[in-house]
């Protein structure tokens, strides 16, 4: 017997518009649980080897962004230079969500598995502890590749005098501003991964996650896996330039006095905080309070 070319057409209009309309906020909820289940699964090698490939991602926006930001000041308004800046950045994350890296700042809507008591508190802080060591190592190994390439000095060397600066202010935010940066930061990022939960489609994922976190770089946010990259390249360019590097940008390592090892602990320390605040509290838990939290029959 031959299929009702009528009820064919139906099944296959339906399946265009699941394709279409994707997952609504619920479903997206379910995802994200299913997600961080599975997510704590996985063995510790796996973890971090996905973390340093997070770490990497990630160095790889930041290295787009500074360049995109080296020179602007001539020619372009500050906004505008920022916006260029964030959005270039963004590669970052779309290459970690369609590569299938990690990243400890959207590993923490894990808190919504946790919360459902699908997680042990342990198991949830094995996975953050082991993707944040994983992008930590991703994220330096990247900048000492970019240094020894030589990469600071392009541009006249004005890459380099930029990413100097920018790892100087990071590295000499007071704890406080950090903390809160990391945390307006993280709610933007774990949004970003939030909403790509809702289509399957790989092109669409990238569309949406975009211009939340073009935001949280063109608005200065801070954000921890990112700072593993632009603050140690900032040292590297510090403590290992040559000669020629500080003639060329007319400046010597003493201006950068603000730079250095403690001052990258600080930054981490209270960005990284900051990052699970805002992504476990205001995202993670409120949409676990939505759609996740038990309720009465």
């Amino acid at each position: 017997m031959q299929d009702d070319p009528h009820v064919a057409a139906g099944a296959h209009h339906h399946a265009l518009l699941a394709g279409i309309e994707g997952r609504l906020p619920p479903e997206m909820a379910g995802k994200a649980e299913v997600d961080g289940v599975a997510k704590a699964k996985q063995d510790a090698f796996t973890l971090i080897a996905l973390g340093v490939l997070g770490g990497a991602f990630i160095a790889f926006g930041a290295i787009f962004a500074n360049v995109a930001l080296t020179g602007s000041q001539d020619v372009a308004p500050f906004g505008l230079a920022r916006v260029v800046s964030g959005l270039v950045f963004a590669v970052g994350l779309s290459l970690v969500l369609l590569g299938g890296a990690q990243i400890f700042t959207g590993d923490v809507l894990m808190v919504m598995a946790w919360a459902n008591r699908r997680l042990a508190t342990l198991r949830l802080l094995r996975v953050w502890c082991l993707v944040w060591i994983g992008n930590f190592v991703g994220a330096v190994c990247t900048a000492t590749l970019v240094f020894f390439a030589g990469h600071h000095r392009y541009g006249g060397s004005l890459v380099g005098l930029n990413a100097l600066q920018t790892a100087m202010a990071k590295s000499a935010l007071p704890f406080g501003q950090a903390f809160l940066l990391g945390i307006l930061c993280n709610v933007l990022v774990c949004l970003a991964v939030w909403i790509s939960l809702s289509t399957r489609l790989p092109a669409h994922r990238v569309m949406l996650t975009v211009l939340p976190v073009a935001a949280f770089a063109a608005s200065g946010f801070e954000h921890a896996v990112a700072n593993m990259y632009f603050i140690s390249f900032g040292l590297l360019i510090k403590t290992q330039a040559a000669a020629a590097f500080w003639e060329a940008i007319h400046s010597s390592p003493d201006n950068f006095a603000a730079l250095s090892p403690a001052g990258f602990a600080h930054n981490l320390a209270a960005v990284t905080l900051g990052n699970i605040v805002g992504g476990a509290v205001l995202v993670a838990g409120a949409y676990w309070l939505l759609y996740l939290r038990p309720r009465d029959p």
